[in-house]
């Protein structure tokens, strides 16, 4: 049997695999590209939240602006609720962190039953194959400039024969490429679980308290926030879904919470134990249930300059707590539209491999710099002082040097990338040293059993470090972006040492150069001395 010949063929119709098609067909006209799903229907998923890179996406990359507003919700941003030890605070006397008033940039709460399902459709009329029911078998890779991959598809009890120059996985947590090959990397120092499930008649969040909680964010739809309750060691989520449910789960250190529901009535139990949470489920009657025993692993490849690659989950997964995954999709899938391009479209192998090494090699060093905001860190969440350094601090860094950089296309500009991956141990080394800065406050807080004296009565926009925010949309020099970052860097320092020292007004202290924040030296060391 001759087997049919493609240009790009994607194992897996999800969102991942579903956007990378919707992207080639735009981007290149003409060449054949399949989607083998085997699924034949869409149901429930988790992962609905999205940020800014990869919002701007799908309205750049995939013309999607339209679609977005008309079938899903926008989103308003983050919001943080915290409570007492003992997850009795009222709603409305919970401390809080989040906007009152719409983003800058726009995000979207995905039901990812509708999109995945409108995605195919879109990719059909597009002229994408589409293959549903679709089990692929005996995968054999070609290798070199010249090799051709192979596989096998069976469906309704046919089998066909394909071969394609590239092939993408897009098959999620089944991993198929990953595990052939032996990339993928176990993520143990990060050892997250979670539970979730899906509602309906949940309350709504905008209705709650008296008039001054709703004042206190001018009225700004709260219900439209990824809405986080934070406590020591896990969070619980809120996400309103167009389609009248809400997504709700917990993600939790399994050092520090034991999750154990695995039905219906067991996670609704979990969640009345909070009585803030227990208040938006009077009415609520669950529909499903889910969970997953360990959420993060790596992988140690992203692209093959034997022409294959690995986007979503099927490459690697962080951590759900600012809804990264979706912002990787965007990456891989620009990097590996760009890549099929120059190939298509006769680049010399010799410079399409350097290119593709560049490529990959960012995109390593950016999931492990997204996993430093997590490792070790989930303990310090239920404190509102801590979490607000860890706020102000994650959230500047991604708009002065992932978001706005992403905007401006510098992560498809290959000497750009080489700066910064020149740039690499130093960002890390950044990284590790502000979350080793977190945990000593954390441990000054315990110890004065002050964790969680500021939770109740106190409000923040979460806005003080994103006042460049006009800024990031426009090109910035490096000299721009270096000062924005110290002066990141240097105020949530400053305010760290004041908790450490137990001061109620902030001290005036001389900024530190950037040498200072990538060294050895402990962030809670004042210059010329150290903490006792």
């Amino acid at each position: 049997m001759a087997a049919a010949r493609l240009d790009v063929a994607i194992l897996g119709g999800g969102m991942a695999g579903n956007l990378l098609a919707r992207q080639l067909s735009r981007a290149l006209p003409g060449h054949r590209v399949a989607v083998f799903e085997q699924k034949t229907g869409y149901g429930y998923t988790v992962g609905e939240s999205t940020v800014e890179i990869a919002s701007h996406y799908m309205i750049r990359r995939l013309g999607l602006s339209t679609y977005l507003y008309d079938r899903q919700y926008p989103k308003n941003g983050l919001r943080y609720f915290f409570d007492s030890p003992t997850h009795d605070t009222p709603l409305e006397e919970m401390s809080e962190i989040g906007s009152n008033g719409l983003p800058a940039f726009p995000a979207f709460q995905i039901d990812r039953s509708r999109f995945e399902s409108d995605l195919l459709e879109m990719n059909r009329a597009a002229g994408v194959e589409i293959h549903t029911g679709a089990r692929v078998e005996g995968i054999d890779l070609g290798a070199g400039a010249g090799g051709r991959h192979r596989f096998r598809v069976e469906r309704d009890g046919s089998s066909a024969a394909f071969e394609t120059r590239w092939l993408v996985d897009a098959t999620g947590r089944r991993r198929t490429l990953a595990r052939a090959q032996d990339i993928a990397v176990a993520e143990d120092a990060h050892a997250t679980t979670s539970v979730w499930g899906w509602f309906e008649n949940v309350s709504d969040i905008d209705a709650a308290g008296p008039d001054a909680f709703r004042d206190r964010v001018r009225h700004a739809p709260r219900r439209l926030s990824t809405t986080h309750f934070l406590y020591r060691g896990y969070w619980i989520w809120f996400i309103p879904l167009q389609a009248g449910t809400t997504s709700i789960g917990v993600v939790a250190d399994k050092g520090c919470l034991k999750l154990r529901c695995r039905s219906n009535d067991e996670f609704l139990a979990f969640l009345r134990k909070h009585r803030a949470v227990a208040s938006l489920l009077e009415n609520a009657k669950p529909i499903e249930t889910r969970s997953f025993p360990h959420l993060p692993y790596g992988t140690r490849r992203f692209l093959s300059p034997d022409r294959w690659a690995l986007t979503g989950e099927a490459a690697a997964f962080p951590d759900p707590f600012y809804s990264p995954g979706a912002d990787f999709i965007a990456l891989a899938n620009d990097f590996i539209t760009d890549l099929v391009r120059r190939d298509l479209g006769g680049e010399p192998q010799q410079r399409l491999d350097r290119r593709l090494a560049i490529y990959d090699s960012f995109i390593r060093f950016r999931f492990e710099a997204t996993m430093r905001l997590y490792r070790n860190q989930y303990p310090h969440l239920g404190s509102f002082e801590l979490g607000k350094l860890k706020w102000d601090f994650d959230i500047a860094c991604y708009y002065n040097l992932w978001l706005s950089a992403y905007i401006n296309d510098q992560h498809l500009d290959a000497r750009q990338l080489k700066r910064q991956l020149r740039q690499r141990p130093f960002v890390l080394a950044a990284l590790s040293n502000f979350a080793d800065l977190f945990r000593r406050v954390d441990d000054h807080l315990t110890a004065r059993d002050a964790y969680h004296r500021c939770n109740a009565g106190l409000y923040s926009r979460g806005n003080e470090y994103l006042g460049f925010a006009d800024e990031v949309a426009e090109p910035r020099s490096d000299e721009q972006v270096f000062e924005r970052t110290l002066e990141i860097f240097n105020g949530v320092r400053d305010r760290a040492l004041d908790l450490l020292e137990d001061r109620r007004e902030p001290k005036c202290r001389d900024p530190l150069p950037l040498a200072a924040f990538v060294g050895e030296t402990p962030l809670y060391d004042e210059p010329g001395g150290s903490r006792s």
